[in-house]
C-alpha cells in the first residue's frame, strides 16, 4: 500500500512561481434560476499541489468542480484546463481532456451490480482498448495494493464499508493515470479514523502519481492533513487565499468559525 504522512508546514508552503497552472479559472459565474451560486470566482491550481476549496454547505464548492469537467455549464467566465479553454471544446475534445482528470464523487459512485474487479476494469476496457487481459489484471492488482485492499477484488460494493468504497472509488480513478484529481468531500460520512486514513491516502496518491489535486471539503482535520494551499469561498466569491498557517492565525471571525 502506498503511504504518506501528514504534511509538515514547510512542505505545505511551496514555491509556485516556477510552476504552471494546470487549472485557471477567471470570473466564473453560475446561477440556478434566481439564485446566484458562484458570482465571481477566479483561482489557479498549480502543478503538483493539493489545493483545498473550503466553504460552508451550499457555498458552491461542488458546483465549481462540476463546472471544471463540464458536468455543469457556467453562465460566464473562462475555464482553462491543461492549457485548453474548456468552454470552447468540441465533444470529442472534451472527452479526451476528461480522460486526464480523475473525479472522486462524494458517494464513490461504484456500480452496485459489478464486483470490485469489474468496477476497476470498466474504464480500462472502455477507454484503453489496446490493453491485453494480462495488462488489465496487472493494473487492477496494482491499484488495489496501492489503496490497501487487494483482498476485496471479487467482492461486491454491498460487502464493503463506507471507507472501503471510498478507497475502491479512488483506485478506479487513479487506474487511468490522471494528471488532475478532483475530490468532492472525500471524507463525508466517515468516522474520524477512516477520514484520517482517506486524507493520508490523498497525500499518498499525490506523491506516487504526481497529481495536481483540488479537494472540496469542510472537514478541518482533512484540510490540515492535505492542504498545500487553501481558498475559502463565501457569498459566491473567493473570500481568502493562503496557507494553513495563514488561516489558523487569522483573527477574522468567519475564518475562526472553521478553525477554532
Amino acid at each position: 500500500m502506498i503511504t504518506a504522512s501528514s504534511k509538515s508546514e514547510s512542505a505545505k508552503v511551496k514555491t509556485r512561481e516556477s510552476k504552471a497552472p494546470v487549472i485557471e479559472i477567471k470570473h466564473l459565474k453560475i446561477s440556478f434560476g434566481d439564485q446566484a451560486v458562484l458570482k465571481d470566482i477566479s483561482l489557479k491550481l498549480y502543478e503538483g499541489e493539493n489545493l483545498v476549496i473550503l466553504g460552508k454547505s451550499g457555498s458552491g464548492k461542488s458546483v465549481l468542480i462540476k463546472c471544471i469537467v463540464q458536468l455543469l455549464e457556467a453562465d460566464g467566465g473562462e475555464l482553462l484546463v491543461l492549457g485548453q479553454h474548456i468552454n470552447n471544446l468540441k465533444k470529442d475534445e472534451l472527452e479526451k481532456l476528461r480522460m486526464k482528470i480523475g473525479f472522486l464523487f462524494q458517494s464513490g459512485a461504484l456500480f452496485d451490480s459489478m464486483t470490485v474487479r469489474e468496477n476497476l476494469e470498466f474504464p480500462l476496457k472502455r477507454i484503453q482498448k489496446d490493453l491485453s487481459p494480462q495488462q488489465i489484471d496487472a493494473k487492477v492488482k496494482e491499484v488495489l495494493e496501492n489503496v490497501g485492499l487487494p483482498e476485496t477484488v471479487d467482492k461486491m460494493p454491498s460487502q464493503l464499508s463506507g471507507g472501503m468504497k471510498k478507497r475502491i472509488a479512488l483506485a478506479r480513478t487513479v487506474i487511468m493515470d490522471p494528471k488532475i484529481m478532483l475530490y468532492d468531500e472525500p471524507t463525508t460520512g466517515l468516522d474520524p479514523i477512516t477520514s484520517n486514513e482517506i486524507s493520508l491516502l490523498i497525500n499518498a496518491v499525490q506523491e506516487k502519481y504526481q497529481t495536481s489535486s483540488m479537494i472540496i471539503s469542510h472537514d478541518i482535520e482533512c484540510v490540515r492533513t492535505v492542504a498545500d494551499r487553501i481558498i475559502m469561498i463565501d457569498n459566491g466569491a473567493v473570500y481568502k487565499e493562503g496557507s494553513l498557517k495563514d488561516f489558523e492565525n487569522s483573527d477574522d471571525p468567519i475564518i475562526q468559525s472553521y478553525f477554532k
